[in-house]
């Protein structure tokens, strides 16, 4: 499964495996729910001040046909493991979908 940048989707890589995030509706409410207000969200990732736990919760909620199999903790694992550098192109598309929608 590859992600479609025409949806606004972008790709997380855990461990050997790719998984597709999509900031739809359900996932956004869900995240929102958790993190605050999701423009607040975007204003601290454009001030630097958004936190690990948050980016990895963002992500966790994206993740499109999540398995039973992955973990929250899992998800954050691969974002630390990856560096921010590398996970910082699924973000952008990500925070460009709350900020523009489809």
């Amino acid at each position: 499964m590859s992600a479609n940048a025409l949806r606004g989707e972008a790709e997380l890589r855990v461990g050997e495996q790719r998984f597709v995030l999509r900031p739809g509706f359900a996932a956004l409410v869900a995240a929102e729910a958790e993190l605050g207000p999701l423009f607040a969200l975007v204003e601290r990732a454009a001030d630097g001040r958004l936190g690990l736990g948050e980016l990895a919760s963002l992500f966790w909620h994206c993740v499109r046909e999540r398995p039973e199999a992955l973990t929250r903790d899992a998800v954050g694992e691969a974002v630390v493991a990856q560096g921010l550098a590398a996970v910082t192109p699924a973000l952008r598309v990500l925070l460009g979908q709350i900020l523009q929608g489809r």
